[in-house]
C-alpha cells in the first residue's frame, strides 16, 4: 500500500506531516527521518495496527 506525506514547515524549524489518506495521521519531527519515523507511528495508532508491522514498511512506499 502506498502513503502519501504532506510535508510543511511549522514554527520554530520543526516539520510538520500528515498522511494524505489517512488524515488522522499527523505528526512533526526536528529532522525528516524524525519525521518519517513519527509519521509511520502516528500511521499505525490511526489504523489501530502493531507499530512493528508499520516500521517494516519500506520508506520507499511514503512519498515525500
Amino acid at each position: 500500500m502506498m502513503f502519501t506525506a504532506i510535508i510543511e514547515q511549522g514554527e520554530s524549524g520543526w516539520l510538520v506531516g500528515q498522511i494524505k489518506e489517512v488524515p488522522a495521521a499527523l505528526s512533526q519531527g526536528k529532522s525528516i527521518e524524525d519525521l518519517k519515523v513519527n509519521l509511520l507511528d502516528a500511521l499505525a495508532l490511526a489504523l489501530d495496527v502493531d507499530k512493528e508491522i508499520v516500521m517494516n514498511v519500506d520508506y520507499s512506499s511514503l512519498h515525500l
